[in-house]
């Protein structure tokens, strides 16, 4: 639980203090709870004022405990309540010290209480996205042109699609390029058709709790047909990984 509201000192210089950790310790630490969180994920955030990590003389990030578990509680925030990182910021800005941030109850994405529109999940800008990847338009362009990557109708981007450009740089390092790739979005793509499958009778259904858990078996069938990919390639390619 997120006991402080600022992390770091900003701006401030590190000192020998021991409980102080790189960038890459804290990476291991959030990934226990957050598989898919990147290097480039973490500086995002600091990048839009979520975290202030202090700095060495050198100019490298040393992260507190307080830091850790505030970047633990945004991304929460992101993947369990669909909170945009904006809203995510306000709520931690408008605490007093010692005080501790309410955590909202679960729910759908999209419940309403009063009938006006309530984001389903966090948006980037192209600037923003571009940032947080450390690509060019024109590498983003080209994965546009494959399908990897879908801008919404205003411009941006939803917020797995930083993860996914993620992915796709990561993958670039070892020579695997966006027209290789575009055999995983098909894939993803039938997958994906095939949960819809499973629970569109939900989502019609004439009981209210019925619809409700619609969007729960939607993410647990995506859990499991991502393990079953998983298992599968590693089993053609007679490896384990961990």
């Amino acid at each position: 639980m997120l006991h402080t509201t600022s992390g770091g000192a900003p701006g401030g210089t590190a000192t020998t203090d021991s409980r102080l950790t790189s960038i890459g310790t804290v990476l291991n630490v959030l990934r226990e709870e957050f598989p898919e969180v990147t290097i480039s994920k973490i500086r995002f955030l600091e990048s839009e004022g979520l975290v202030e990590p202090r700095r060495t003389p050198s100019g490298y990030r040393k992260f507190s405990p307080d830091d850790v578990e505030r970047l633990a509680h945004v991304l929460r925030m992101q993947r369990d309540h669909y909170l945009p990182l904006k809203v995510i910021k306000e709520q931690l800005d408008a605490l007093e010290p010692g005080e501790t941030l309410p955590v909202p109850a679960p729910g759908r994405p999209g419940d309403v209480e009063d009938g006006t529109d309530v984001p389903t999940a966090a948006r980037v800008g192209r600037d923003e996205l571009l940032a947080a990847v450390g690509v060019e338009e024109d590498e983003l362009d080209e994965w546009e042109s494959y399908g990897l990557l879908t801008p919404l109708p205003d411009g941006g981007y939803d917020a797995s699609a930083v993860s996914v450009a993620e992915l796709i740089g990561e993958l670039a390092r070892f020579g695997i390029g966006p027209r290789h790739l575009r055999v995983m979005r098909a894939a993803a793509d039938r997958e994906a058709g095939l949960v819809d499958q499973v629970v569109a009778p939900l989502k019609v259904h004439r009981n209210p709790q019925t619809r409700a858990h619609a969007e729960a078996r939607a993410k647990e069938l995506a859990g499991l047909t991502v393990r079953l990919h998983s298992a599968l390639v590693q089993t053609a390619l007679g490896v384990r990984l961990p």
